[in-house]
């Protein structure tokens, strides 16, 4: 049975060490947050952190997290990050139908936590694995560099 840390809770999972991080967060911890695109981490829909970076949950087993810290969207908004980031999507009111948000979110968050004046280049790197069916990336390239601006003020 894995364990690790979810959105700074200690638990343990009764789940064949390989099912996907995905559905152990989903199905077993009830974070629903956390979306299934493609299954096999082209779309990043199931953006979550693991000890910081972004990772593609669905292609993440179990046993690849064993100790370690995860966050998904439920808690992201805690981080000074997080908080810049979601008050952008809001505010430049990013998201069409939705589907993919929690996973560009968590991408930005990411981004945003390593470089806090990313240029246009460090942005599409870091959202290029983020697929939005609605074609959003306009607003939010644009809900990134205000996110940016307000982290900047608080440094």
């Amino acid at each position: 049975m894995p364990r690790f840390t979810v959105n700074g809770q200690p638990v343990t999972v009764d789940a064949d060490p390989d099912t996907p991080l995905l559905w152990a967060l989903r199905e077993d911890l009830q974070l629903t947050g956390t979306k299934f695109g493609c299954g096999m981490a082209l779309c990043g829909a199931c953006t979550v952190h693991i000890d910081g970076q972004p990772v593609r949950s669905c292609s993440m087993a179990l046993s690849a997290v064993e100790g370690r810290q995860v966050t998904t969207i439920e808690a992201v908004g805690a981080t000074p990050a997080g908080q810049a980031v979601q008050q952008a999507w809001i505010a430049r009111d990013v998201p069409q139908c939705g589907y993919c948000q929690s996973g560009q979110i968590m991408s930005a968050c990411a981004l945003l936590a390593d470089k806090r004046q990313p240029s246009d280049a460090d942005i599409d790197a870091a959202m290029s694995g983020n697929v939005c069916r609605c074609g959003t990336y306009n607003q939010i390239r644009a809900a990134i560099k205000d996110a940016a601006v307000v982290l900047n003020k608080g440094a």
